[in-house]
């Protein structure tokens, strides 16, 4: 069941990401702002021919190739592990949800990807949109994937070397 939510989860995102784009696209003009809550959150109509702060801007074929390949480490590591953990698997359909939405843009856009959130109390954050939410939180709960998966390893090596010390204690 969980998985279907999340399967259901990374539509939505994806779908309100496009819906939001297409909707800013039609409604604003580029660079214009809107509060949407006054002084905290601004609709700003933005392209963004580059990743994330325009890093590798107008390197179309770059960011889409290495959104690919990230997509497809994405599935191979559902695949190898993904139906063992529900958190793997729930933060991979995120990312690849994410990716998908901005991976929209730059085919079907020339290669910018429309940006229109813009926060006022991180004034040096750039303005994002739904699909860069969808790949933060698939890509923090992944952290938290591979931390408690570290933190689990370790617990049970220190159990496994507890027998074994309690297993030589038993032979002397």
């Amino acid at each position: 069941m969980l998985y279907a939510i999340a399967g259901l989860v990374s539509v939505l995102f994806l779908v309100a990401d496009q819906l939001s784009k297409s909707y800013v696209a039609n409604n604003f003009t580029l660079t214009e702002s809107m509060p949407l809550i006054d002084g905290v959150i601004d609709l700003t109509y933005i392209h963004n021919l580059g990743g994330a702060w325009g890093i590798m801007n107008g390197h179309t074929w770059v960011l889409l190739s290495l959104t690919l390949l990230i997509m497809i480490v994405c599935i191979a590591m559902v695949i190898k592990n993904g139906f063992k953990s529900k958190l793997l698997f729930f933060a991979v359909c995120l990312v690849i949800s994410g990716g998908l939405g901005n991976m929209i843009d730059r085919i079907f856009r020339g290669g910018q990807v429309i940006d229109f959130i813009h926060l006022h109390f991180m004034p040096d954050f750039p303005v994002f949109n739904i699909a860069d939410c969808a790949v933060c939180i698939g890509a923090g709960l992944l952290m938290l994937y591979f931390i408690t998966d570290m933190v689990k390893d370790y617990k049970k090596r220190r159990e496994n070397e507890e027998i074994i010390h309690s297993t030589e204690q038993d032979e002397l």
